[in-house]
């Protein structure tokens, strides 16, 4: 077949798609306007002559840090001993009783005997996840304190063999999620019946520490959470700072670690 056969073959068959697409077009299947587009409204600034900032507002910025005397075998940290890196950092911080690293000094004492008491040892059993999306997973430790505090710590293997501090915050806690390589904290919403408090913690690769990149106070459902309204602490979770009364005693990072490794 020439060229020119298949050429006069073909213009039947397009004339016909031409018809039909143009009766298509005529039917009860027409396009039709769905009205004016809404105009976009952007942001407006609210008292744009205020002066800038010159501090940062709490305490919530990076509290990254390198946890002295411990080293991770392998750069695995599920091989650390859980319990050594709490008393390592109260030994490095032995007068401090607020802020990332403050810790009652009972619950200090209470570290100090975790061997010899494990039934009354205030440091949970460690989590292990991937926060840093480097396909390592971290150290996720929970240390009850009175008054139904709870402090949240993180830990990942520095590239020198040592371990980083990349997150510890304490919080009047009810529940305590892992989502995606968020940590998500929840606690009392106070005055708010039926609220609470939900706080992320997101890995943020510039400060090389996990940053609280979203805050929010949400309705509790029935049946979810924290019951749905009344909202009852837990034994192990809670609000209040540290009392500094007594200094914590210098701890000793020979303990063994709470049975049970997730």
């Amino acid at each position: 077949m020439t060229r020119h056969h298949r050429i006069a073959l073909m213009a039947p068959l397009l004339t016909a798609v031409g018809v039909l697409v143009l009766s298509g077009c005529g039917g009860a299947g027409h396009l039709e306007s769905s009205g004016a587009t809404p105009t976009a409204v952007g942001p407006i600034r609210l008292w744009p002559g205020l002066p800038p900032a010159t501090a940062t507002p709490n305490d919530l910025g990076p509290n990254a840090e390198q946890v002295p005397g411990i080293k991770v075998p392998g750069g695995d940290v599920r091989k650390l001993d859980p319990l050594a890196v709490v008393q390592a950092e109260v030994k490095a911080h032995p007068n401090t009783y607020s802020g990332s690293d403050g810790l009652y000094d009972e619950t200090v004492k209470q570290l100090d005997a975790c061997k010899q008491k494990p039934g009354s040892c205030p440091l949970l059993q460690p989590y292990y996840r991937d926060l840093t999306g480097d396909g390592k997973d971290e150290l996720i430790l929970g240390i009850r304190m009175p008054d139904h505090q709870l402090a949240v710590r993180c830990y990942t293997a520095a590239k020198d063999g040592g371990l980083i501090r990349i997150m510890a915050t304490s919080e009047q806690a009810t529940r305590v999620d892992v989502a995606g390589r968020d940590v998500i904290v929840r606690s009392v919403a106070d005055g708010m019946p039926g609220y609470e408090y939900r706080t992320a913690w997101s890995w943020d690769d510039h400060q090389q520490a996990m940053l609280p990149t979203r805050d929010e106070i949400v309705r509790n459902k029935p049946g979810k959470g924290t019951g749905g309204g009344k909202h009852p602490a837990p034994s192990g979770a809670g609000q209040s700072v540290p009392s500094p009364k007594k200094k914590p005693p210098t701890a000793s990072p020979s303990a063994t670690p709470p049975a049970g490794t997730p």
